[in-house]
């Protein structure tokens, strides 16, 4: 499937505050953050490199990471967690959504810096890609979490997705989140996003 870059969502750029005191900026990915999206992927532990792409690898290859980084922000969205370390741009969080063809289901991944983990940041990445899908016309997320990701299958749960087994992979589980437009007028207005 091709798609037609569209015009960059500033809206979306957002300076949050999390449970730590922490501050960092949120804001959906650009072709250029290639190389720090590709440091963010190879600083992961090998652990959670296997849990976010369920293969082992060290980086991106080139085509998946180009896939990454170059998205139209309606049918594929990327936002990523940023801050800066002794003056260098640091990724420590990226969450994301793909639309299916149906139109109304989207793939949702999220991947957190080890060090980052356990901060509230997957929970506050999967709130702002709910509310875009939803703001995209996206009435279920779904996707596939290896069984033994015991940390991103807390997340999904707290986060309202149903978690099932997947009945093609026993060592898959399925995660599943109706999408409401209350939700568009409620917590996702209060983010700023338009109800």
């Amino acid at each position: 499937m091709s798609y037609t870059i569209e015009h960059y969502p500033v809206h979306l750029i957002d300076v949050v505050r999390l449970r730590g005191g922490e501050r960092v900026t949120v804001r959906p990915i650009l072709p250029q953050d290639a190389a720090v999206t590709q440091a963010f992927v190879r600083e992961l532990s090998a652990t959670s490199r296997h849990s976010r792409f369920m293969r082992m690898l060290r980086e991106l290859p080139s085509g998946l990471l180009a896939r990454f980084t170059q998205v139209d922000y309606r049918n594929h969205l990327a936002l990523i967690a940023e801050m800066f370390v002794d003056g260098r741009e640091v990724v420590v969080g990226e969450a994301r959504y793909a639309i299916a063809d149906d139109g109304e289901s989207a793939e949702v991944a999220v991947a957190i810096a080890d060090a980052w983990q356990g901060r509230g940041l997957g929970s506050l990445l999967i709130r702002r890609i709910a509310c875009s899908a939803i703001a995209a016309g996206v009435t279920r997320l779904t996707g596939d979490v290896l069984a033994s990701n015991h940390a991103m299958l807390q997340l999904a749960r707290r986060a309202g997705f149903e978690v099932t087994l997947n009945p093609d992979h026993p060592e898959l589980m399925r995660i599943l989140k109706c999408l409401s437009v209350q939700e568009k007028g409620g917590p996702c207005a209060e983010m700023g996003f338009a109800a």
